[in-house]
């Protein structure tokens, strides 16, 4: 019975991943990313259930990497065909929108079998954030529109994007994970309300600039730390990490770790 919950949490993410594909089917673009939210959500809830309750079981984990791959790697990239027209670019638009799907496909297998390299980093674009990046623009060009600015966006742009963040997930680029971000106390207290606040007043826009903050950071570190010759701190042996608590829409990674 303990196990229970976690695993209807994760069907609840995989069911909303479903939904997400068959909402971005028929055109409804901002459902369909809305969706992607609460499959993140879902996704973050497993995890921490499944160890409150003492009911991490290796099933868990498998089927929430299965889940995973539908909401964070077929659901986003089907999302961004459907909405950026991507059947105008033909083949090439296919296997731009695959490279996306791929890439989430490989990084949550690689996520499950490789250690951890660096302390309180992840090695690639963890796939949730590469969703969010996706559901978090098509929203964001939503509220344009509905504010009367027209936005015409060519298909190789969204083309690109995809293949782009696809790129990032297999990547060796160090992202931070989040862990070590000082929430305590009354000013980490009073800095959690007011971005709460925000992104709540309007998601358009900060869930927007919170991922192309967060996907920017990976690449712009690695090019100051090359410039600069410095080099990332490595871990001596393989240590767990839930990737759930990554910064971002989509701020989760499954979590195989503890599943």
């Amino acid at each position: 019975m303990a196990t229970l919950l976690p695993n209807l949490f994760t069907t609840a993410n995989l069911a909303a991943g479903f939904y997400s594909i068959v909402q971005s089917g028929e055109g409804e673009f901002e459902r369909a990313a809305v969706a992607l939210i609460f499959a993140a959500v879902f996704d973050i809830l497993d995890g921490r259930l499944a160890r409150l309750a003492h009911a991490t079981s290796r099933f868990g984990s498998e089927y929430d990497s299965i889940a995973d791959t539908v909401s964070f790697g077929v659901a986003p990239a089907l999302l961004a065909f459907n909405a950026g027209q991507l059947h105008e670019l033909g083949w090439t638009g296919w296997v731009m929108g695959f490279m996306f799907t791929a890439g989430a496909a490989l990084r949550l297998a690689r996520f499950n079998v490789k250690p951890v390299r660096y302390p309180g980093r992840f090695e690639g674009l963890p796939s949730p954030a590469a969703a969010g990046m996706v559901l978090s623009t098509v929203l964001f060009v939503g509220l344009l529109r509905e504010s009367g600015v027209v936005v015409w966006v060519p298909a190789w742009l969204p083309a690109l994007g995809l293949a782009s963040l696809g790129l990032l997930m297999v990547s060796p680029i160090a992202y931070h994970s989040g862990k070590n971000l000082q929430l305590g106390g009354y000013r980490g207290l009073v800095g959690t309300v007011f971005t709460l606040g925000l992104i709540l007043a309007k998601p358009d826009v900060t869930l927007f600039l919170i991922g192309v903050v967060y996907v920017s950071s990976g690449p712009i570190g690695a090019l100051v730390r090359m410039r600069s010759g410095q080099e990332l701190e490595e871990l001596p042996r393989a240590t767990p990490v839930d990737e759930k608590e990554t910064a971002g829409v989509a701020s989760s990674e499954p979590g195989q770790a503890g599943r």
